[in-house]
């Protein structure tokens, strides 16, 4: 034990303003109804300002620079996460990882209870390498499949999955954006620079224990929960209205017929004298005999029979109780709305399914609340990560979006999406961390070049590049290093070391660094992963440097506590994705989360100070 006594001094005007900032900011970043993007762009533009106005002469007497908070765009680890995001959408795109999700899917039939825990320790391996978010994203599908065809509920299987993604992403500086960033903020702090496999062991030892939670107790504590949309929504149907002579419609205009109807009418073509088609333009006028070509549910079909006075046909049969209204070869299916997919903030209105893929929407599941597809409003929500569409379509049209890879199909079937592209992309993939892993070139080096190879080679479009690119999490890194930057010269993260170190006085230098891992954990649980890290980690090289204690474990402290994000859906994106596939509750995650945190929590805690003896 040593004495951490410190005295606090007062901090001085710019000094508080930052601080009440990064406060300020940290409650923003929670805020659900404002888009993280939009946060982070209103921090930044309040710093420069801030700045501008209030110019902050720095100890040497020079007046700090506001252009330090745009070098965030340029900044070595967001380049490095951007293009890693850009690989990892080829890997997806190609189907490089077909193989592994095909032996998987065999495996589930002989031993469920060895295939859940060899599907763990894949889902960990892979994202040690790769964004968890392609991994989830291929494991989703087939563990949905498994549930639907054992007839068995999925939330067994699809929680520990994710939570075992967030596992292995901790093992190695490009396993999460997190991981990059506390590296590259923490070199450019003087810290010497981490190697790919440096901080392996700790994480593999703790790993161990916490997937064996995962496998043995995780299945018998979810209550069993059903996908939110199976068949939770009548089907759509195509049939035809013939107006009977001296009915609503029989001498009606089209826009009048629309009207009787409410607006809610979907008329596609009108059908003349058994051949003639006529445009749907709102002066048409309807006659007697004249056939609507209408699609939607069953029960609004008949309500559009007797308010239009006609006869509803299927085909050439009359629809009764000898000729029910079919659906054909029609199939439901589930399409969840990935991050950087073609649906990824895109408002239901704009998304043409039926045009852009053949999809007609059933009803979406957003945030916890299901809405119909004829909801009053509906087509006016946006779409965000992690939202289930239920769809319907031909099995043939659901083939052809699976096999694109543009979004992710829950249909229950085994079909992934695979092209010649995918042993290039997957050889580049490996290329990538190999030449980084080995020292011959930076991660931010060798991850853009093989961005270029995947371009050129045509494993990726350069509409599908920018479409892996998240607005989000570029925008949330650059405010978070921007505010880095501004403690970092104001003082700020001394004043906060300052503060933990002399709140934490009389502990040992193993404890201080428990309660730093702790209080990571808990931020990263209700605000950004990327904006705890980076933020934190100046913080923690003040507190290491404060004690007189080696500065690596309470920067890895940081890292390891910034991804514990287990404990709320909103941690972190693909925890949105497995609740809304899995139809898990909030309070699920609480359940599984919190005693995940606590295992990582005292045995990295517990490792770092053993390995740097922090006694």
């Amino acid at each position: 034990m040593i004495d951490t006594t410190v005295v606090v001094s007062s901090p001085e005007p710019h000094t508080m303003a930052v601080l009440l900032l990064t406060l300020l900011a940290l409650i923003l970043f929670t805020r659900e109804n404002i888009p993280l993007q939009t946060s982070s762009l209103f921090i930044l533009c309040a710093l420069i300002l801030g700045f501008e106005l209030f110019p902050y002469q720095l100890p040497d007497g020079s007046i700090f620079s506001t252009k330090e908070f745009f070098a965030g765009f340029g900044n070595s680890a967001l380049i490095a996460v951007s293009a890693l995001m850009v690989a990892g959408q080829a890997l997806v795109r190609t189907g490089a990882m077909e193989p592994i999700g095909r032996m998987l899917a065999k495996l589930w039939r002989i031993s469920p209870s060895f295939s859940l825990l060899l599907t763990l320790l894949t889902g960990a391996i892979l994202s040690a390498f790769v964004n968890n978010t392609p991994i989830v994203v291929l494991l989703l599908p087939i563990l949905v499949n498994v549930a639907l065809r054992t007839g068995r509920s999925p939330s067994g299987t699809l929680l520990p999955m994710g939570l075992a993604t967030l596992l292995g992403g901790m093992a190695t500086t490009i396993g999460t954006s997190t991981n990059l960033l506390v590296v590259k903020v923490a070199e450019d702090l003087g810290v010497p620079e981490f190697g790919m496999f440096d901080f392996i062991m700790p994480v593999t030892i703790t790993s161990v224990v916490a997937i064996l939670y995962l496998w043995l107790l995780v299945p018998r504590m979810v209550p069993d929960r059903s996908p939110p949309l199976q068949d939770t929504s009548p089907r759509v149907f195509t049939a035809e209205i013939e107006i009977k002579e001296g009915g609503f419609a029989d001498g009606a205009t089209l826009a009048n017929i629309r009207e009787k109807a409410g607006g809610e009418i979907n008329i596609e073509r009108i059908i003349r004298s058994g051949s003639l088609s006529i445009a749907t333009l709102p002066d048409v006028i309807v006659k007697a005999k004249d056939r609507l070509v209408v699609k939607d549910t069953s029960d609004n079909l008949r309500e559009f029979e007797l308010e239009l006075g006609g006869q509803l046909f299927a085909g050439k049969d009359e629809v009764d109780e000898e000729h029910p209204l079919s659906a054909g070869d029609q199939s439901i299916a589930e399409v969840v709305v990935t991050r950087g997919s073609t649906l990824d903030r895109v408002r239901i209105a704009d998304a043409r399914l039926n045009f852009k893929y053949g999809l007609t929407l059933l009803a979406v599941h957003s945030h916890g609340k299901t809405k119909q597809a004829r909801s009053k409003g509906v087509e006016d929500t946006i779409l965000m990560p992690g939202d289930v569409l239920l769809v319907q379509a031909t099995q043939k049209a659901i083939r052809e979006v699976k096999a694109t890879g543009e979004l992710l199909v829950l249909d229950g079937g085994e079909e992934l999406p695979h092209t010649s592209k995918a042993p290039i992309a997957l050889t580049v993939m490996g290329l990538i961390v190999g030449l980084a892993a080995f020292g011959v070139l930076p991660i931010v080096v060798s991850s853009v070049v093989g961005c270029l190879v995947l371009i050129v080679t045509g494993c990726l479009r350069w509409k599908d590049a920018t479409a892996a690119l998240s607005a989000q999490v570029i925008f949330i890194i650059v405010a978070s290093l921007a505010l880095g930057v501004a403690l970092i010269q104001t003082g700020g993260a001394d004043y906060l070391a300052s503060l933990f170190v002399a709140s934490t006085s009389g502990f040992s230098p193993g404890v201080v660094l428990a309660i730093l891992i702790f209080s990571m954990a808990v931020m990263t649980n209700v605000v950004s992963n990327n904006a705890a890290a980076v933020i934190g980690t100046p913080i923690a090289v003040s507190i290491a440097q404060t004690l007189g204690m080696p500065v690596e474990p309470f920067v890895l402290g940081v890292l390891f506590g910034a991804n514990m994000s287990y404990a709320t859906p909103m941690a972190y994106q693909t925890n949105l994705l497995v609740m809304n596939a899995g139809g898990y509750k909030f309070s699920d995650f609480v359940k599984v989360g919190v005693p995940l945190v606590i295992i990582n929590w005292l045995m990295l805690s517990g490792l770092l100070t053993w390995v740097y003896k922090l006694y």
